[in-house]
């Protein structure tokens, strides 16, 4: 057996070796649909630990049964986010091995006009390695500063600072950083405990254009829905000719992008929070814009939530099909102090023929601890107790208020649901 002082030059080899993440090898020019699905163990331990009671008699009873892709299982930045890098085609493959139909690209735009999927335009500080490159760090709107004086570590960098393809210089990262940093290095730490850096410590998995997007989704044989990031840099934006780069060519690029592919419009859901976005889109690309999506976070102040559901009326009345509001908007805790049941939020679009897409599940960390889920579950936290109380919250989404489908983290504890109860 080799003594300890063998193995201390090898183990600080190692430490030397993975101080950096390492390029991931790219995927293959071969890409397509993935027939045998693999769920892994999250959903199963969910239905264990449901008290007992119909719902998990009939979700156990699906334990042996073989899973299929659902469309009722949207991804959420990939659908693989609650252990991968979001946005990379990491977390697509994780997303669409867990059952995801259809794939999420939040789209932004980079100096030279390119899109690029990302949750936010302005994220990139928190979301890549950018503020670990020198000569990337100064292009930022607020290149990184170290936390002094008492007060936390800053840094803002986005897309619009950048070239394409100075963005492919970049690895991404789980979404997080340390306020206490004094180095950059310090700074992309953070990592929420209910996630992890299993996937991201030492691998780089790069960024993608829309272009990227649309051919590795297409080779998957899924559906897309791109979401159309409200900027955060004075529109318009001057481009590199100089030129104005305004909402309306931003919407049509994203169209475009789609159309210059050969996709079916059928195939895509384009989402955006901007209601003149979707207005835009139903009027100049119907075909598309019969299936876009308005995100709807208007109720979010305090007291806003009547007046968000009373908009529903104008939505519908200018042809939006669809809405999606965040969970809390469409549930309620019933009269008996113990159920969950349908909100007055989720009443009135479903009167008003509007269907209902929600997120985002698998998202805010731990239902158990306290916390109750957070801003997911906040209109109903008294009645979330335990993780799998988010079953108990599907069911009701699903065969109450009857939503077309779910945004999710962690695209496994949908598709379960789905295949469960025939939802495809």
């Amino acid at each position: 057996m080799a003594s300890l002082a063998t193995f201390l030059p090898l183990m600080a080899l190692a430490g030397t070796a993975l101080a950096a993440p390492t390029p991931g090898k790219p995927h293959g020019q071969i890409v397509k649909p993935i027939r045998k699905l693999s769920l892994g163990p999250r959903p199963y331990w969910l239905v264990d630990h449901l008290e007992d009671g119909p719902l998990k008699t009939k979700l156990a009873s699906c334990a042996d049964k073989e899973m299929k892709p659902s469309d009722w299982s949207i991804s959420h930045r990939g659908g693989g986010t609650l252990q991968f890098p979001e946005h990379t085609f990491d977390s697509i493959l994780a997303g669409t091995r867990m059952g995801a139909g259809i794939q999420e690209c939040d789209v932004a735009f980079t100096k030279d006009l390119e899109l690029v999927c990302r949750h936010s335009q302005c994220d990139l500080h928190t979301t890549t390695n950018v503020v670990t490159i020198p000569e990337l760090n100064a292009k930022c709107t607020v290149p990184f500063q170290p936390a002094a004086n008492g007060k936390p570590a800053t840094a803002k960098c986005c897309t619009s600072d950048f070239t394409m393809v100075e963005l492919r210089q970049l690895c991404a990262k789980m979404d997080a950083s340390n306020p206490d940093a004094t180095t950059p290095a310090e700074y992309l730490e953070g990592t929420p405990s209910w996630q992890t850096d299993l996937h991201a410590k030492t691998t780089c998995s790069r960024l993608y254009s829309v272009k990227e997007y649309i051919k590795f989704v297409d080779g998957l044989g899924l559906k897309f829905t791109p979401e159309l990031k409200t900027p955060e840099v004075a529109m318009p934006f001057v481009g590199p000719d100089g030129k104005n780069y305004t909402q309306a060519k931003y919407a049509q690029q994203l169209i475009d992008e789609f159309k210059t592919a050969g996709i079916n419009p059928s195939r895509v859901y384009p989402q955006s929070f901007l209601y003149d976005d979707v207005l835009y889109w139903l009027k100049n690309e119907p075909r598309f814009g019969k299936q876009a999506v308005l995100l709807d976070e208007s109720g979010d102040p305090p007291n806003t939530l009547e007046q968000a559901t009373a908009s529903l009326a104008k939505y519908a009345k200018a042809g939006v099909k669809i809405v999606a509001p965040p969970l809390p908007y469409l549930v309620t805790v019933g009269k008996d102090g113990k159920s969950i049941v349908p909100s007055e939020y989720a009443k009135t679009a479903k009167k008003l023929g509007l269907k209902i897409i929600t997120w985002s599940l698998e998202r805010g960390g731990w239902l158990g601890d306290g916390s109750h889920g957070g801003y997911y579950y906040a209109s109903i936290a008294s009645v979330i107790n335990q993780e799998s109380d988010v079953f108990k919250l599907l069911h009701v989404l699903a065969q109450d208020v009857g939503v077309i489908g779910v945004f999710s983290d962690w695209s496994a504890t949908v598709t379960y649901y789905a295949n469960c109860f025939g939802l495809f």
